[in-house]
C-alpha cells in the first residue's frame, strides 16, 4: 500500500473530512503523529519509506506549529497594547495637548494656537474664514523660521461665535503651513473601530493620531 492511499485512507476513515477538527497547535500535532505512525505500519516492506523523508515532515511540521504558536503570541501581545494605549488616553483627560487642525469653532474665548515655518518670512498672516466665506486675518509680522505662537481672540478681532476654517499665508507665498490648536481635553471615547477619540474645547472629537504635543505651556500672550 502507498503513502498517498494510506493517507486518503486514514482521513476519510479516522478524521472525519466533513468536520475537521480545530486547527490549533495541539490537535495539528496530533493528527501529524498519527499520519506519520500510519505511514509507517504500511509501507511496504519491501521498498521502505527513505528515513530522511520522516525527518522532513517533523520538519515541516515543527514549523507550521511554532508559526501557529507565534501568531497566537503576536495577537496576545496586540490586545495588551490596545489595553495599555486605552488606560494611557483615559488619563490625559484634564491635560493640556496640542492638535493638528485647520478648523475651529469659537465661543468668545481666546485659543491659542500655533503654526510651523519651513522659512523665514517678511510676513506671516493667519486667515480667519466663517461659515459665510467672511474673512478676518490676524496678523504675526516678520517670523523666523520654526514654531510661531500666536493667540486667537474672537473678541480683538470682532469675531461671533461659530465655526471658522484657518490657513496661513506667508510674503514668500509658502504653501500648507501645518497649524495647531491647544486645548484641554475633556473627555475620551472610544470609537467603534478601538480607536480613541479626544474631545477638546472648540474642536470637538479629536482622534487620537492628530494630536501633535502632550502637555508643556502655550501661549495666549
Amino acid at each position: 500500500m502507498s503513502v498517498s492511499n494510506v493517507e486518503r485512507n486514514y482521513q476519510s476513515d479516522d478524521l472525519n473530512v466533513s468536520r475537521p477538527p480545530a486547527a490549533n497547535g495541539d490537535d495539528l500535532n496530533n493528527m501529524f503523529m498519527k499520519l506519520l505512525v500510519a505511514q509507517i505500519q504500511n509501507q511496504d516492506p519491501l521498498n521502505p519509506t527513505d528515513g530522511t523523508e520522516y525527518v522532513g515532515q517533523l520538519a515541516q511540521m515543527t514549523q507550521v506549529q511554532s508559526m501557529q504558536d507565534m501568531t497566537g503570541m503576536m495577537q496576545n501581545a496586540a490586545t495588551l497594547v490596545d489595553n495599555m494605549q486605552v488606560l494611557a488616553v483615559g488619563n490625559l483627560v484634564g491635560q493640556q495637548v496640542m492638535v493638528r487642525a485647520n478648523s475651529i469653532e469659537l465661543d468668545g474665548q481666546p485659543i491659542a494656537g500655533r503654526l510651523t515655518l519651513e522659512h523665514p518670512s517678511g510676513n506671516v498672516t493667519v486667515h480667519i474664514k466663517d461659515a459665510a466665506g467672511k474673512e478676518t486675518t490676524l496678523e504675526l509680522g516678520r517670523q523666523q523660521q520654526g514654531l510661531v505662537d500666536f493667540t486667537l481672540d474672537p473678541q480683538a478681532l470682532g469675531l461671533q461665535k461659530g465655526k471658522y476654517t484657518l490657513s496661513v499665508v506667508t510674503e514668500e507665498g509658502e504653501n500648507n503651513v501645518p497649524i495647531e490648536i491647544a486645548g484641554t481635553v475633556n473627555s475620551v471615547r472610544i470609537g467603534k473601530d478601538g480607536s480613541p477619540l479626544l474631545t477638546l474645547p472648540g474642536l470637538g472629537e479629536i482622534p487620537f493620531f492628530n494630536i501633535s504635543q502632550f502637555g508643556g505651556q502655550f501661549n495666549k500672550a
